[in-house]
């Protein structure tokens, strides 16, 4: 006789798909106003789906933010325009040139623009009196994101203290604050890379071009594959040429570095980062590569 029972055994994505969408929900009931911090990058944008199918068929109950270096992928401001207008939800743009001109951050000449986000960013949480930032970091990306909870508190100044974290047994989250605090809040963060790639895949979710295998003009800087634009000039003793690359992560155009890939589908890309050994931060991100304690010490000022 064929089997009558229904198997109502989830998938690994349906898992972590089911508590995002339940951290989603668990905040926007929970705190006053709520905002998605947005780097146009594909985690960002897989939280973005999540929040989509959480509260569907209402639309996102809390708006986007985005730091705007001035140093973006144009592919990546492209595709966070497509997003905006699909779903009609609110973007609120914190310009770090605004901050400069208005004093709230200070360009020495020195410090790069993703450390001038940590000022740029506090400041418009403050302004528009956010209490809590959906943030798009996983635990295996990188060493202080591993030790970071799903419900991260940050003082009236912004700052995280790792040694100061609430506990969230059985998945019971400490929302608490006082005034002038906020949660920053990680839906994804027990998420994989190959996680996400999988479920960009299941769900079909439009992500910048710049993802996949493209012919790009790059140089060698600090080991790493980086951009040669107007904003990102070569420097004495190196050379562009034309390769075949790819990006594994979307950020600053001068900090963000690419890997040589052929890459050209999500299908592709997944069995690329299936053996891959080195996570994307890792690999192409020089921000991270200033100390062995670079993303901490950045996330104890207030860094995303």
């Amino acid at each position: 006789m064929p089997d009558t029972h229904a198997d109502y055994r989830l998938s690994q994505l349906d898992q972590l798909e089911a508590e995002s969408i339940h951290i989603f929900r668990e905040v926007a009931a929970e705190f006053e106003k709520p905002v998605l911090m947005f780097s146009g990058g594909k985690d960002s944008i897989v939280m973005l789906r999540l929040a989509e199918k959480a509260f569907y068929p209402a639309k996102i109950p809390f708006p986007m933010l985005q730091v705007d270096t001035g140093l973006d992928f144009p592919e990546v401001l492209q595709t966070r325009d497509n997003w905006v207008n699909r779903l009609g939800v609110n973007i609120v743009v914190a310009s770090i040139d605004d901050a400069i001109a208005n004093g709230v951050v200070v360009d020495d000449g020195k410090t790069s623009r993703n450390r001038l986000q940590i000022g740029t960013l506090l400041n418009a949480i403050e302004e528009n009196g956010f209490t809590a930032a959906f943030g798009g970091g996983r635990r295996d990306e990188e060493k202080a994101r591993a030790k970071e909870r799903v419900y991260s508190h940050r003082d009236e100044f912004g700052q995280w203290d790792p040694k100061n974290q609430r506990p969230e047994l059985w998945n019971l989250y400490n929302g608490r604050l006082h005034e002038g605090e906020h949660m920053r809040i990680f839906p994804i963060s027990n998420w994989t890379e190959l996680d996400v790639w999988s479920y960009i895949a299941r769900e079909g979710i439009e992500i910048p071009s710049i993802y996949f295998s493209h012919q790009r003009r790059v140089f060698e800087r600090g080991g790493m594959l980086m951009t040669e634009t107007p904003l990102n000039p070569c420097k004495d003793g190196e050379v562009a040429e034309e390769r075949t690359v790819r990006f594994r992560t979307c950020g600053d155009i001068t900090l963000t570095g690419c890997v040589e890939s052929t890459a050209s589908t999500v299908e592709e890309i997944i069995e690329e980062i299936a053996v891959a050994r080195v996570t994307e931060r890792g690999a192409t991100r020089g921000d991270d590569k200033f100390s062995e304690a670079a993303m901490e010490d950045r996330k104890k000022e207030g860094y995303f």
